[in-house]
């Protein structure tokens, strides 16, 4: 009957003081139906104590069950004298039937009493009828053997005493039952759960419920039909709280009304007759206990509308991974929170778990999930009770401060990767040990609007990602590393309109040989480039590669850098037959892309460049971060005759296990090794163990960034087969690169 099985204020009781609590409950419902009582041989109008004794057993367990036989003989013993043969009887017949009954609700329904429900409530009325069976065939049968009925009037005890009982329980345990919880059941399992009634309704209630007792007392007993219309007041009122209120005041509510009125009835008070016979005590019985039921199923239903829909909103506002808030429910909170403090600072934090997909792709995304889900729980210790976290989904995490000094959110920051970083994940024989990269965002509380602080804070945590990750960048005004970033979101737009009017231009870059046994053709790698149309600049990569990957355009991105080299390579045939290899870059997106690789398949067979002469290049933490998807796509493009290269060689997992899997023809080493290769052992062993592996693997390598003479001749001791680099040329449009060779032969051949 009760929401979750959280600790209430009886449960809080040490045993002993709940047996004796139980034990008086017992014994003033006792007590409340013995005054019913006025001779040896009647049996009473209502036992309350049946539905004590239920609602025990059942939300405490069955186990509970010595302080029944107790509160009964005390009952015996001090309010009611009866024959002491009947005693034993009394004894037996109320501990067995609350056993039986709490059993069989048990095993018809074992949900009910954590769940409150229309099934609960049928459960419980069945219980009833168990109990109250149980009980009237034992107890009469005392009545019968203690000489205080005769046998031929053993069937009309045994009803009366049936009816008292079932009375009992369907008015009584649900009751006990709510109260038990106290406020652990109110908050509800959701905490979404919510009841509309303002204070002002409920009081209103209050005096309603009381002015319909009044009225059912105060007149009841002036007619029989008047009495049958005031009975409906109360029932109405109660159907009020049903509806609109917890369910703990229909039942609360339905269990002082039942009482009341039953013993306003039995005790004649205000002119009501007092049933005395067996039709009469039945009418009484039976319709007080469906007038107590119907409250019961009505609350129970309204209960359960508020449920379904509290999960539907919790479904829709709630993580269900991490149990936290969700995107969604992050901006609601955060909107909330700001406008009820509309002044003061504020910081917005975004989150972001560094290589992640690593994890999932190398382990399982069941071992990501876990990793994620353990990590919620780590960043719920760096947030306090009035401040936020939220799961944006992925590997992304929201958090929202009070406070707002930039100095303060900064230590604050490195506080939270301390504590990431110190966390440790065990998977079977292997740790993970995870790092994040922060984007923080301190603000004032009436100058934010949370769209433009998330954006904020998203660019900060992609350039805190950037310059390597594990680490916190604050985004302040005029800060330029994020404000580049914050720029850079606003690429969408343009980089759409720039793939529609064709705004990128190609440029050209040599790749030369660096020994004779190599073929000494052309070799050149096509760079894109971005014309601005208003002025007319050229923007390098770097301005516009990582907004197209990052807003799901790299894709879009490497079809148009194809086409556009395809199609000038079909328009000069010239240049066309002069080249040996022609490289193009290929963004992650593109490896795990089925609609791209169809796309090149299809391009590929119109393309007048033979197949043989393209070499495209992916980069290694691309290739790595979904190995069998690289896989899957190097293997379907090599099927057409192009070749491979791995780019930024050797910036990755410094493991090479995975090349046996990976069959690329060129590693391109970065060129953050060669510009130090001079300075830094460390590049030099570098160098020289990636030479060494490519030959052992039967592959070429090619060094980039040879910015120099010096660092060109160092290469080509070291045995690297191919350099690139401004020691050889600049990248130059690809008309202007295939220009310059030309002139360079005319010249030689004059």
């Amino acid at each position: 009957m009760c929401g979750r099985t959280t600790m209430g204020f009886v449960d809080r009781l040490s045993p002993a003081l709940r047996f004796a609590l139980f034990t008086a409950l017992y014994v003033v419902g006792g007590v409340l139906a013995t005054s019913f009582v006025q001779r040896p041989d009647q049996v009473a109008l209502i036992w309350p104590s049946a539905g004590i004794g239920v609602a025990v057993l059942l939300r405490y367990g069955l186990r509970g069950w010595p302080f029944i036989p107790v509160a009964v003989a005390i009952v015996h013993l001090f309010v009611s004298i009866v024959p002491p043969a009947f005693v034993p009887f009394s004894i037996i017949a109320n501990t067995v039937s609350s056993i039986a009954g709490a059993a069989f609700i048990r095993w018809w329904f074992p949900e009910a009493p954590r769940v409150l429900s229309v099934r609960s409530g049928f459960s419980l009325a069945l219980g009833g009828v168990v109990a109250a069976t149980t009980s009237a065939l034992i107890g009469a049968l005392g009545l019968v053997v203690a000489g205080m009925v005769s046998s031929d009037e053993y069937g009309a005890a045994a009803l009366k005493w049936a009816l008292s009982n079932f009375f009992g329980v369907v008015t009584v345990a649900p009751a006990f039952l709510v109260l038990a919880e106290g406020e652990a059941w109110r908050r509800e399992p959701l905490a979404s759960v919510k009841v509309d009634a303002s204070p002002r309704e409920r009081v209103a209630w209050f005096v309603a419920l009381a002015l319909a007792i009044a009225m059912f007392v105060s007149f009841g007993g002036i007619s029989s039909a008047y009495a049958l219309g005031l009975s409906s007041l109360p029932l109405a009122v109660l159907l009020w709280s049903a509806t609109r209120f917890e369910p703990v005041y229909s039942f609360v509510g339905m269990t002082v009304l039942a009482l009341l009125t039953t013993s306003v009835i039995g005790l004649g008070v205000g002119g009501y007759q007092i049933p005395t016979s067996l039709v009469d005590v039945s009418i009484l019985i039976g319709f007080m206990s469906l007038v107590a039921t119907i409250p019961q199923m009505v609350a129970s239903t309204t209960h359960g509308n508020r449920v379904a829909a509290a999960k539907l909103v919790r479904r829709a506002s709630i993580d269900a991974l991490t149990g936290l808030p969700n995107r969604v429910a992050f901006q609601d909170r955060v909107v909330a929170a700001i406008r009820a403090r509309p002044t003061g600072p504020m910081t917005l934090v975004y989150v972001d778990i560094d290589n992640f997909k690593i994890v999932n792709d190398t382990t399982s995304h069941e071992v990501g999930d876990e990793l994620i889900r353990a990590l919620g729980g780590v960043l719920k210790t760096a947030v306090g009770p009035d401040e936020i976290l939220a799961r944006l989904g992925g590997d992304e995490f929201g958090m929202l401060w009070r406070g707002g000094d930039a100095e303060a959110t900064a230590s604050r920051g490195q506080a939270v990767l301390d504590l990431i970083s110190s966390f440790r994940h065990a998977v079977d024989e292997r740790v993970i040990a995870p790092t994040a990269s922060l984007g923080i965002v301190p603000f004032q509380s009436d100058q934010a609007e949370f769209s433009q602080l998330l954006a904020r804070a998203d660019a900060a945590c992609f350039t805190a990602k950037e310059l390597g990750g594990n680490r916190a960048q604050v985004a302040l005004l005029g800060e330029g590393a994020v404000e580049a970033h914050t720029t850079a979101m606003r690429w969408v737009s343009r980089l759409t309109r720039a793939f529609d009017e064709d705004h990128f231009v190609l440029y050209a870059q040599s790749v030369v040989p660096l020994h004779a046994t190599l073929e000494d053709r052309r070799n050149l790698e096509v760079l894109v480039r971005l014309r601005d149309p208003a002025t007319g600049e050229v923007l390098p990569p770097a301005a516009f590669v990582h907004a197209a990957e990052r807003f799901k355009l790299g894709v879009r991105l490497d079809q148009h850098v194809i086409e556009r080299t395809l199609a000038w390579f079909d328009q000069h045939p010239e240049a066309r037959e002069t080249v040996d290899s022609v490289s193009i870059n290929l963004t992650a997106a593109s490896l795990e892309s089925e609609r791209f690789a169809a796309f090149l398949e299809e391009r590929l067979a119109r393309s007048a460049l033979p197949t043989q002469r393209l070499c495209f290049e992916i980069t290694e933490t691309s290739a790595v971060r979904d190995l069998a998807s690289a896989q899957q796509f190097v293997r379907r493009v090599r099927a057409l005759g192009c070749r491979f290269a791995l780019d930024d060689f050797g910036t990755g997992f410094c493991s090479f296990a995975y090349l046996k899997s990976l069959d690329v023809d060129y590693f391109k080493i970065d060129g953050s090794f060669v510009r130090d290769l001079e300075g830094s052992a460390l590049a030099l062993a570098v160098l020289r163990s990636i030479a060494t592996i490519a030959r052992v693997l039967d592959k070429r390598t090619v060094a980039e960034c040879v910015e120099s003479p010096a660092l060109l001749q160092r290469v080509t001791e070291l045995g690297i087969d191919y350099a690139q680099g401004w020691a050889i040329d600049r990248p130059m449009p690809i008309e202007a690169w295939f220009a310059r060779d030309e002139n360079k032969a005319s010249r030689a051949a004059s």
